[in-house]
């Protein structure tokens, strides 16, 4: 069996922004508060109740907000999201390879596995709603060797699972701060990624 690769989902796999700034603006339509799609869109990565916090949502609304945001998510988000360059060859790469993949996202689960599903994503397991080094649950859960990921929070996640940090630069996050992070190696994109993958990880088949 070849080693598990986790994933990143937004701005690492898929990129979600048209859809994600609608729904959080219709969300800020619907409920009177200023909620700002396009800054909510160029920012992806933290969980929903602190982005929610972040544009002064009253505490004891954002559980409702969170809720209609899912709610809104399949209609408004899915059918615009598109595959980044590269993922669906680093998701190969490492299935060819004998590998498992998996996606740890900050996401709610049920709307990542719409993702995946839309578009086709050969993933074995999504897991939602880890952000930062929680997502380490995940990724030791699943003995996850790397992780690849397009913000700071990914690279602190890899790190605290002891896997191979890789980040990429299609998120708000560029190569500097990833690299002061503690990233191991960072790309432009994903199609960086498979031959990466094949150099390092060449004939570590475990039998």
């Amino acid at each position: 069996m070849g080693i598990t690769v986790g994933f990143d989902l937004d701005m690492t796999l898929i990129d979600a922004r048209p859809g994600m700034a609608a729904a959080m603006n219709a969300l800020g339509a619907e409920s009177g508060l200023p909620l700002d799609g396009d800054a909510f869109a160029a920012n992806l990565g933290p969980p929903l109740d602190d982005i929610l916090r972040g544009f002064e949502a009253p505490e004891e609304r954002i559980p409702g907000l969170v809720d209609r945001f899912r709610a809104l998510y399949p209609d408004m988000v899915v059918p615009s999201t598109v595959a980044l360059p590269g993922a669906v060859e680093s998701l190969r790469a490492v299935r060819d390879a004998g590998g498992r993949t998996l996606v740890v996202t900050g996401k709610y689960g049920p709307n990542a596995q719409l993702h995946v599903d839309a578009l086709g994503l050969e993933v074995d397991e999504v897991v939602g709603e880890l952000w930062s080094t929680r997502k380490a649950e995940a990724l030791l859960a699943h003995d996850a060797r790397v992780y690849v990921g397009d913000h700071a929070g990914d690279i602190r996640g890899a790190l605290a699972a002891n896997a191979l940090a890789v980040g990429v630069t299609t998120g708000p996050c560029d190569r500097a701060l990833l690299l002061s992070e503690g990233a191991d190696v960072v790309f432009d994109s994903l199609t960086e990624f498979p031959d990466w993958f094949e150099r390092t990880f060449a004939g570590s088949v475990v039998p």
